[in-house]
């Protein structure tokens, strides 16, 4: 199982950013995936879980409204479309799968 995020980057408040994460050495489609984050000095904390085909997701409070998962089963690739940015979403970003966990991306939101 390999998953690698990309797409971080340091923007200002009220901006936007799209992470992405490609997935390989599974059967993508076939599973639920999860995005986290985690902040330093943080523990890392659920942000977004999205079922196999897409049709239901789950946010957390703290992003409900301003992000959008989603998933491309053809591509392999999940997506987590960040809007209205504030300087508390900033911390390294996670796509997981099972016990499985990317390198992270890290989100600066910052003026």
């Amino acid at each position: 199982v390999q998953l690698v995020e990309s797409g971080g980057d340091l923007v200002e408040p009220g901006g936007s950013l799209r992470l992405s994460c490609a997935a390989s050495g599974f059967s993508f489609s076939s599973y639920n995936m999860n995005w986290y984050r985690q902040a330093p000095g943080q523990k890392r904390e659920l942000v977004a879980g999205i079922s196999s085909s897409g049709d239901t997701i789950n946010y957390s409070d703290s992003v409900r409204g301003r992000f959008t998962a989603s998933r491309d089963n053809r591509k392999n690739t999940l997506y987590l479309q960040m809007n209205s940015l504030r300087p508390e979403d900033t911390a390294v970003y996670y796509c997981n799968v099972w016990n499985y966990w990317g390198q992270g991306t890290q989100v600066t939101v910052s003026s």
